[in-house]
């Protein structure tokens, strides 16, 4: 799985929001924590300047009651247990004022008041403190996040299809057409994969009509095929005899050539690929080819042996040298075998357009009658299957059509 996929990036979003809201939490704990310290500063700022007041006959007691009303502090009476707990315990925080002094104190786990003047002294325990708790504000944020991970685990299942239809998709890329994503689902996901499914059937329909209707022309065609070429035979020695072989001779490899579309095509693939000597595929090519041996110029290596489909390779040079030929000024070509590289060398104008559009079915140059415009068709096809790469270029009024990579057939 690339780091571009989908799954991956729902997984960096999902993990891009815990992350936020646990950062919001630490946030949002602080504050809380803050405002809440600040309302017990404002609760007993009040009360110890109430008191202050008080104890310095500033306000009667009445006035003392109605300023502190609602706020629970229980004064401390008892003087040893007044000293235990000042003695013991934490000064959180101690304001000293010219009419007195006051201090929050925390002991056991409660917050007590200290409040002092030059006569009198009070201890004063905060009956309504609460230690500050996290315990909503942790349940909130779990809530929060195991909503995100059970909506996580959800859409990861939902898209879980995907990864079985994409490996249905590159089955079926590489020439596998009995691949099955069918799916009971009824969402967008599962509609796609089931329109898929149904799209490899119509092809498979279409496929294996379309190889009934290639096997049958090819067999109906061999019988008169065969009768003809018998018939021509027997004629006596003329013009017309060599004519007529001919003739039958080229039916016959254009219906070679049908098998070798049919073969690649349909994705059958390489049947019977084995050891070959190079030289021994040109040999066959040429003879194919039928042409004669003054119009061939081979430089090659003889050690050269190829991991091949040996019917397809010659078939595929066959049509190479058919094309240098017809297309050269001089109706000859030069053939070039290196390791890694084979050159179909002719005397020639360039081509009019690129290399593709000759790779095409039924494509010719525009005075040409001797083809069908299968010819480099089929070549791109048997290459693509042996992993070879077909190239083209025009050097000082030369046409170069290349075999690349020849190296990677070379037996292990």
């Amino acid at each position: 799985m690339t780091k571009s996929s989908i799954f991956y990036s729902i997984t960096f979003i999902f993990a891009i929001s815990i992350v936020s809201i646990f950062l919001a939490l630490l946030f949002l704990l602080e504050y809380d924590k803050q405002t809440y310290t600040e309302k017990l500063n404002i609760k007993y700022s009040i009360i110890a300047r109430a008191t202050l007041f008080h104890l310095n006959n500033f306000i009667t007691n009445e006035e003392l009651k109605k300023q502190v009303q609602g706020y629970q502090m229980r004064e401390i009476t008892d003087k040893a247990q007044q000293e235990h707990i000042i003695q013991n315990a934490q000064v959180i925080q101690k304001i000293s004022d010219r009419i007195g002094s006051s201090a929050i104190l925390r002991y056991e786990n409660d917050h007590y008041l200290q409040i002092e003047t030059k006569y009198s002294s009070l201890l004063l325990k905060d009956e309504d403190f609460q230690p500050y708790r996290y315990d909503l504000i942790k349940t909130i944020f779990g809530v929060v996040f195991t909503i995100i991970i059970i909506a996580y685990i959800l859409t990861i299942r939902k898209i879980k299809p995907l990864r079985k239809l994409k490996r249905q998709m590159d089955a079926f890329a590489k020439g596998n057409l009995s691949i099955n994503c069918k799916t009971d689902g009824e969402d967008e996901i599962s509609q796609v994969a089931n329109a898929f499914h149904n799209a490899v059937e119509q092809i498979n329909k279409l496929n294996q009509s379309r190889q009934l209707f290639l096997r049958n022309i090819m067999h109906e065609l061999k019988t008169p095929i065969t009768k003809g070429r018998i018939s021509a035979e027997m004629l006596e020695e003329g013009k017309q005899r060599t004519r007529l072989i001919g003739t039958f001779e080229k039916l016959e490899l254009l219906i070679n050539e049908f098998a070798s579309i049919e073969q690649i095509t349909s994705g059958e693939g390489l049947k019977n690929v084995k050891p070959y000597r190079l030289v021994d595929m040109l040999d066959e090519a040429i003879d194919l080819a039928m042409i004669s041996p003054t119009q061939i110029e081979i430089d090659g290596e003889e050690k050269i042996i190829l991991n091949v489909d040996f019917r397809l390779f010659t078939t595929a040079m066959k049509n190479v040298i058919d094309n240098g030929i017809k297309y050269s000024i001089d109706q000859k070509v030069r053939i070039v075998a290196r390791k890694t590289k084979m050159a179909f060398i002719s005397q020639g104008k360039p081509l009019k357009y690129e290399l593709a559009h000759y790779l095409e079915p039924f494509v010719q140059e525009n005075n040409s009658h001797h083809s069908f415009g299968l010819g480099l068709y089929i070549v791109h096809h048997i290459l693509k299957a042996h992993r070879l790469t077909f190239t083209y270029e025009h050097k000082d009024g030369y046409n170069y059509f290349n075999f690349e990579k020849l190296d990677t057939l070379e037996p292990n």
